[in-house]
């Protein structure tokens, strides 16, 4: 064997071994790579967590909901009844005062002068009278001895019927003077709160001016005057003759009761153009919460449903079939179970079919359920504490 097939045998083998090294290297490095322990996998949840809310047995007050407006249960324009100058001013803007409360006073001199002009003249009439009586009664002596006739008499009998008139006009005349001059005194026909002054004190003020002096209003008590749809005037007739119908009025955030109340009376006709009915509730309002023209949420108790089974109105879902709640079972597996809901409010749902007190509910984790799937209970406040 000559030198030249030696050195290509020789290579044949290098590039043998070689090839066979890297082999080796690939696979030691495929082994390792696949043998090699990577990232823990999450381990797969065993049950959704969800908050559960338990059907539970209530009395629970069916309200009506509405806006209403309130008003003064009276309202009186302060003017005058006779013409004068104004001399004082008794009240402040604002005041509360109390019925025969003296709010200001005219000038009184022209009207008790003209009082004393119509005293005087029944005195003046009054002494013709007497004059006439005893001249009636010597014509009736002298008839007696024929010295006087009977015609005269008559006429002197009828002017002593004249001035007799003459003193019950007169009389007339007096009351209506010291009418005027009481009304020189301006006192408040009603217990209220006055609003603003509106004529000042040296005014000359008349009983055909504009403007009154000031506006009474009456706030204890007070009215509230509220709209519901004509489909609720049935039951609203109802409680009404059940008895008296409890009435509530919040704030215009409807978060904060300010007064408590009955409902006064339903309007007699419909208004057609909106089907809609009035109402009109009544307050105390001893604690003044409620003012005229402030826009309040009315809150009206219809009726009150007796032992019913009620549920977070959370738990309530809507399906393509209707509604349903998801039920826990003893096993803390769930079932999509239809019911019959309503809500009442953001609290409470009557639940007439479908559920028995004492089941459990889901009321938060509901996107996450199927049929049959297990659960874990969490504390509410953890679920929104995860919310905020």
């Amino acid at each position: 064997m000559d030198a030249s097939t030696k050195g290509r045998k020789s290579r044949r083998i290098f590039f043998a071994v070689a090839g066979l090294a890297v082999l080796i290297i690939v696979a030691g490095v495929v082994v390792s790579r696949v043998t090699k322990p990577g990232p823990a996998r999450a381990a797969v949840p065993t049950s959704v967590p969800v908050v559960a809310g338990a059907a539970e047995q209530h009395d629970v007050p069916i309200y009506y909901d509405a806006l209403g407006t309130v008003m003064a249960s009276n309202t009186v324009a302060i003017r005058a009844q006779v013409n004068g100058q104004i001399v004082s001013v008794d009240f402040r803007q604002g005041q509360d005062v109390r019925k025969g409360d003296v709010l200001a006073r005219i000038d009184p001199a022209p009207l008790q002068a003209s009082l004393d002009q119509a005293v005087a003249k029944k005195n003046q009439d009054q002494a013709q009278l007497i004059d006439a009586q005893k001249d009636l009664a010597r014509f009736k002596t002298l008839v007696l001895k024929n010295a006087e006739t009977q015609q005269n008499v008559d006429a002197q009998q009828a002017k002593v019927d004249q001035d007799r008139a003459m003193i019950d006009a007169d009389q007339a005349a007096i009351e209506a003077a010291r009418t005027q001059l009481n009304y020189t005194t301006i006192a408040a026909p009603i217990d209220g709160v006055v609003g603003f002054r509106q004529v000042d004190i040296g005014n000359i003020i008349h009983t055909t001016d504009t403007n009154p002096l000031t506006v009474l209003t009456q706030l204890k008590p007070c009215v509230a005057i509220f709209t519901l749809p004509q489909d609720d005037l049935g039951p609203a007739r109802e409680a009404m003759l059940k008895g008296s119908v409890k009435v509530l009025a919040f704030d215009q955030d409807n978060s904060k009761q300010l007064a408590q109340g009955r409902l006064l009376l339903i309007d007699n006709q419909i208004d057609q153009s909106t089907s809609t009915i009035r109402l009109k509730a009544e307050f105390p309002n001893q604690d003044e919460r409620l003012w005229p023209g402030e826009f309040v949420h009315i809150h009206m108790l219809v009726t009150t449903r007796k032992d019913v089974v009620t549920v977070p109105p959370v738990a309530v879902q809507r399906g393509p079939d209707g509604l349903y709640v998801w039920v826990i079972k003893p096993n803390n597996t769930v079932e999509q179970r239809p019911v019959d809901a309503q809500t009442v409010n953001d609290q409470t749902a009557i639940i007439s079919k479908g559920l028995t007190v004492g089941e459990r509910v889901v009321v938060d984790g509901q996107s996450r359920l199927d049929q049959g799937v297990r659960v874990s209970i969490r504390p509410a406040k953890a679920a929104q504490q995860e919310a905020g």
